[in-house]
């Protein structure tokens, strides 16, 4: 491990941070504008290495996945940031142009999309709305908007980014956010899994790193812990596991467990955190045609199947109601669906044995596909609160499937919310599956059912991983997970 570069790099940081921290708006759009421009010129290369990195081919749609985890998600970020920051330089009121109203629940609710023309275009019947938290009122809520941009004379401070390995994107849009929206020069150490995208990273952000803004390390654990235990790190962020970030707060072993317990950090410096979990897909019953279900079987093998399951917020548990007619004909859509698609290579470390843990499990286990195994597990006991289909991420090309009592719809919403936030673990992210007219049949329990939902990201017949997608709505666990207690992580990012 070279740490004299290490030290170097974050001594320069250090040596920027306020300058970075006291810049001009105008400047950091100029910024803006040059890292736009450098995406698009590096967007191909880009794709393309981690096309052929996942064994993929250029010419195959799944492609499609590493454009739109990819350059798409950056370049929309910018174009949000460049928006956002414009008006707060220009005075523009943030606001004007999105819809806000208060909710079923009381909490103040802000349409962001669609609010252009290109949205309307580019999402025609989709929408996304960012529910405040309930201390924010409508008097209060551009107070919490660009809160950085509200300081006089901010201080600069050095952030270190743990990258994510999965999904190209996030690592340069976790060092966007740190830098324009909390302000902070950081250094992104490369997850080994995709740091072959670090020349990419270090094109694109090229100007950044001759300000002396930003940084980029590798290498594997020993670099990421000297990195986090240096003293010239302020802040840190993390895309991974809880085990990743208990090691880095309290340490390995029954020291580190016992640390956590009593919440006695060896390292007490701030940390942000995404770190996934378990996400359930909630079906209500509904007079679905065949045709509609086929739709929905493949949305939900989507919700799971992206990037070969390795996704922090794939869909993990299926909830169906016991007594629905279409049950079984909406899981015999699903099994067709998992048949028809082509089998892909498990490029993530450790797949081979996150999948004979599957295999090993609870349930009736199917298996689909050729090299490549996909699994659909059935026969899983709701009560069974342990079983590690509830409480331990899959990270695998692994779905399974639940059935709850269904005596009569708004009953089983609310047996379906209770069962997804007190047994499965974490929130990022929840998906509901609910035919229109059932929604209109059934308000109050709809409304209910998605206020009472704990997760970060509520996809309503789509992906919740739309809301990653969407640069206008924050990403993140549902709110009030403690250091110690972490679950699917502290913090937002993205917005």
């Amino acid at each position: 491990m070279d740490t004299h570069h290490i030290d170097t790099a974050i001594a320069e940081l250090g040596s920027s941070k306020d300058v970075w921290a006291t810049l001009p708006i105008e400047d950091k759009i100029g910024l803006l504008d040059g890292l736009r421009a450098k995406t698009v010129a590096h967007a191909r290369r880009w794709v393309e290495m981690a096309v052929k990195a996942k064994g993929l081919s250029m010419d195959s749609p799944l492609a499609g996945e590493e454009w739109l985890g990819g350059p798409y998600g950056l370049i929309d970020a910018i174009n949000t940031l460049e928006a956002t920051l414009t008006r707060i330089d220009d005075g523009t009121d943030v606001l004007d142009g999105y819809t806000v109203r208060r909710g079923h629940s009381g909490q103040v609710v802000v349409k962001v999309l669609p609010s252009t023309a290109a949205d309307k275009l580019l999402f025609s019947g989709s929408s996304v709305e960012v529910w405040m938290e309930p201390e924010v009122t409508v008097e209060t809520l551009r107070d919490t908007i660009g809160e950085f941009y509200r300081k006089t004379d901010p201080a600069g401070s050095v952030c270190l980014i743990l990258g994510a390995g999965n999904v190209a994107s996030i690592p340069p849009l976790d060092l966007l956010y740190k830098l324009f929206n909390e302000g902070q020069v950081a250094i992104l150490k490369m997850n080994p899994v995709n740091d072959y995208l670090g020349d990419v990273f270090e094109s694109i952000f090229e100007d950044f790193t001759a300000a002396g803004f930003a940084r980029f390390v590798y290498g594997g654990r020993d670099v990421g812990a000297y990195l986090s235990g240096h003293d010239g790190i302020d802040t840190i962020h993390i895309t991974g596991s809880s085990r990743t970030f208990n090691t880095i707060r309290y340490g390995t072993g029954e020291e580190g467990e016992t640390n956590r317990k009593a919440d006695t950090p060896i390292n007490d410096k701030p940390i942000t955190a995404e770190l996934g979990g378990v996400s359930p897909t909630i079906v209500v019953p509904g007079d679905w045609s065949r045709a509609d279900l086929r739709f929905q079987a493949e949305n939900v093998v989507t919700q799971k199947m992206n990037n070969s399951g390795f996704n922090c917020i794939a869909s993990q548990v299926l909830v169906l109601p016991e007594s629905w007619e279409l049950t079984d004909v909406f899981l015999d859509d699903i099994r067709s669906v998992l048949g028809q698609i082509e089998d892909r290579d498990p490029y993530y470390p450790g797949t081979a044995e996150r999948c004979a843990a599957v295999q090993a499990g609870s349930g009736t286990v199917e298996e689909f596909g050729d090299e490549a195994k996909r699994f659909l597990v059935t026969g899983l006991d709701a009560t069974a609160v342990d079983d590690p289909a509830f409480v331990t991420e899959y990270f695998a090309p692994a779905l399974a499937v639940v059935t709850l009592p269904s005596p009569d719809i708004p009953t089983y919403m609310a047996s379906a919310t209770a069962f997804a936030n007190d047994v499965l673990d974490g929130s990022l992210g929840a998906n509901v599956i609910v035919h229109p007219k059932t929604e209109k049949a059934h308000p109050d329990a709809y409304q209910d059912m998605i206020a009472a939902l704990c997760y970060g990201g509520i996809g309503v017949n789509v992906w919740s991983a739309f809301v990653y997608l969407s640069s206008k709505a924050p990403w993140g666990a549902y709110p009030g997970n403690s250091l110690n207690a972490v679950g699917s992580g502290i913090g937002v990012v993205h917005n």
